[in-house]
């Protein structure tokens, strides 16, 4: 992996941001800093800033795992050409089946980790998170999990994050898919994905490395990111030299000619 803010890898990135590109990002541990109240995270006011303005001369897409009626919100001002949700489940015409696989999970849950000290067991209606950052045995919530992985067997496709386990629907939409999607949605020749979890691998995977940039936030050896961010702070560096590229490509535009024509949200239409 190389990181991404050096000099020769920001002329890279340059030529990724361009007319026909479309910049995807995740939320939680990347436009947000991680924190210890999943329902406390938002992004930093310039974070925002910058998303906002970039937001208006390219097409902006969140890719999370939360849910897309939690995330929205938390986009307060960003204009987005789509929001994708669940870890790529939502929307799509695997919500219905989705949702009744969860509906059927949440006992089993709820009669073993959920009992746990410090343990929450977020239900998404379309996956499940279990977040354990204030478990008072995490070595524990571990156990038992495995013990659910176990009797959920292949219905049940497992994930980890920070000090979280999501547990999604095996079959359903990964964000790789959601990718894919935004790319012929949107006809996006280029696409700049950042993202920071396990999740995102699907989605660094199925990028045309040729042109495309995957930006890992941190650096991993497994990833499939041919790029990485130090940490979560570093996002804002990487949003000011998008913008500001993107900028000098507007302002080389003639003054007549038009900016970018208004895209529709495409977050509640259902993909194939």
């Amino acid at each position: 992996m190389r990181n991404l803010l050096s000099r020769r890898n920001l002329l890279h990135l340059a030529r990724t941001v361009g007319p026909d590109g479309v910049l995807a990002f995740d939320f939680d541990g990347t436009l947000a800093p991680i924190v210890a109240v999943p329902g406390a995270a938002g992004m930093r006011d310039e974070t925002r800033h910058l998303l906002v303005a970039i937001s208006e001369l390219r097409p902006v897409v969140i890719v999370s795992g939360r849910s897309v009626a939690d995330v929205t919100p938390r986009l307060h001002g960003v204009r987005t050409a789509a929001i994708v949700g669940n870890h790529g489940v939502e929307p799509s015409a695997a919500m219905a089946g989705a949702k009744r696989t969860v509906a059927g999970w949440r006992p089993l849950l709820d009669a073993t980790v959920g009992r746990l000290a410090g343990v929450h067991v977020e239900d998404k209606v379309y996956s499940i998170a279990v977040h354990y950052r204030h478990a008072s045995s995490p070595r524990m919530v571990r156990e038992v999990l495995a013990e659910v992985r176990r009797q959920l067997g292949d219905a049940v496709r497992v994930t980890e994050g920070h000090a979280l386990v999501n547990l999604v629907p095996a079959g359903a939409p990964t964000k790789g898919d959601a990718v894919r999607w935004v790319e012929a949605r949107l006809s996006a020749r280029v696409v700049l994905y950042a993202g920071d979890e396990e999740t995102d691998e699907d989605a660094f995977a199925v990028l045309d490395q040729t042109r495309s940039v995957g930006v890992r936030i941190g650096k991993s050896k497994r990833s499939s990111a041919r790029f990485y961010l130090p940490g979560q702070e570093a996002v804002d560096s990487m949003l000011q030299h998008v913008l500001s590229v993107v900028q000098r490509g507007a302002a080389r535009r003639s003054p007549g000619r038009p900016s970018r024509a208004p895209l529709a949200s495409v977050s509640a239409q259902a993909r194939e």
